[in-house]
């Protein structure tokens, strides 16, 4: 997926999820977001959506030393979903103001403004799973949104110990795990060694490992957000499960 895809992802999965929390009750929980209600996701969401915009807007070339940003916030928990949809607008504008491969600071691999748009994507897309379970609404994820998200992932999941910090126990003494579709192509060959951790092969053909899961591409990113257990009878597990159960138990975020 390019960009603009990317963009117009974004724009479509904010639009399912206000459709999603429009006229539920807010202050239902949500089980794959232990202590959140769908108020407070609204607002988390939002917020995010809001703060990617404001870096991309800046075009920072650092890491930022304040996650303040003029959030707007309605008066009520009401005019959460109106909040959302005004923000998502707002995001589109600076996406269509913005060359996606400007350089910027960010996080992960891809140092380039493209990389908050396509993040934004997958935060979104997540909440909005989310927000559809905790109202028992199967969520519908697209197959290739799944395959590009599970990229993303794995990609950029090295570098998040600052917010996700028991990804620095993510070592073994050179081991691998495949995570494979079975809905079509998609492979990724991860490597665990004392020092870390990386994707080391993607998409092409199957490689040889220690331990694999095997899945749809859409249940597959929801197991490596920790929205499914690796325990489900979505999914088939191969090789060694001790090494499974350690990548699973330290790789959410």
């Amino acid at each position: 997926m390019n960009p603009a895809q990317h963009g117009a992802a974004v724009a479509a999965e904010t639009a399912g999820l206000v459709a999603a929390v429009s006229g539920a009750d807010l202050s239902t929980p949500v089980p794959t977001c232990p202590a959140w209600t769908l108020a407070d996701l609204t607002q988390h969401i939002g917020s995010v959506q809001r703060w990617f915009t404001e870096l991309l807007r800046q075009r920072i070339q650092q890491p930022p030393t304040s996650r303040e940003v003029d959030l707007r916030l309605p008066a009520h928990p009401d005019g959460l979903p109106d909040w959302l949809a005004a923000g998502a607008t707002e995001a589109a504008e600076v996406f269509a103001a913005t060359d996606p491969d400007a350089p910027m600071w960010a996080w992960g691999v891809d140092q380039h403004a493209r990389f908050w748009v396509r993040r934004m994507l997958f935060e979104t897309l997540v909440h909005r799973a989310d927000a559809e379970l905790a109202l028992g609404i199967p969520p519908h994820i697209d197959r290739e949104l799944a395959v590009d998200g599970i990229d993303e992932f794995l990609t950029n999941l090295p570098f998040a110990s600052s917010f996700a910090p028991l990804t620095t126990r993510l070592r073994a003494p050179d081991r691998t795990i495949r995570f494979s579709c079975t809905d079509g192509d998609g492979e990724w060959l991860v490597r665990l060694r004392p020092d870390g951790f990386a994707l080391v092969a993607r998409r092409g053909e199957p490689h040889a490992a220690d331990a694999a899961v095997r899945g749809t591409a859409a249940d597959l990113l929801l197991l490596l957000y920790g929205r499914l257990t690796h325990r489900s009878d979505a999914f088939d597990l191969l090789g060694d499960r001790a090494l499974l159960a350690h990548w699973f138990a330290h790789s959410a975020f």
